[in-house]
């Protein structure tokens, strides 16, 4: 019965790990860009290869978090509908054919940050809790 019980306390523990595991997540942009917001469907085609450009016209240069990282699988399944495994089959198949490049995987949220910071059409996402005033927020992710 003890067994049981530990069991149970152990398996409730991990689904609560899980839950607090979905980070929130913040698409952001170069605080100088134009671009004030972005719908989730605009973000999608950017980070799918579906459009090259952001919605002010300039070319988006897109960077993405490492496949390891919990807020790229948050971020490619609430806003592209996609597990991040789709999305890296999606990519293979455009860059086989030749009609695209993947955005370029950064090692954490603070490079990405500092990317995006140093470049006015970098698009990118990171979690929430590291937002600050380097970056602009045109999407949140939750």
């Amino acid at each position: 019965m003890q067994f049981k019980m530990n069991k149970m306390i152990v398996g409730a523990a991990l689904l609560v790990a899980g839950v607090a595991a979905q980070a929130q997540v913040a698409v952001v942009v170069n605080p100088k860009s134009a671009v004030a917001s972005m719908t989730a469907d605009q973000v999608a085609s950017i980070f799918l290869g579906k459009s090259n450009a952001l919605p002010n016209g300039n070319a988006a240069v897109a960077v993405d978090l490492p496949e390891s990282a919990g807020a790229r699988e948050t971020f490619y399944t609430k806003a592209t509908g996609k597990s991040s495994a789709q999305v890296k089959a999606a990519w293979s198949r455009l860059v086989f054919s030749g009609k695209g490049t993947p955005p370029k995987e950064l090692g954490s949220s603070a490079d990405v940050k500092k990317f995006v910071a140093g470049n006015p059409d970098a698009i990118g996402y990171i979690e929430k809790s590291a937002v600050d005033s380097s970056v602009k927020v045109v999407l949140s992710v939750d």
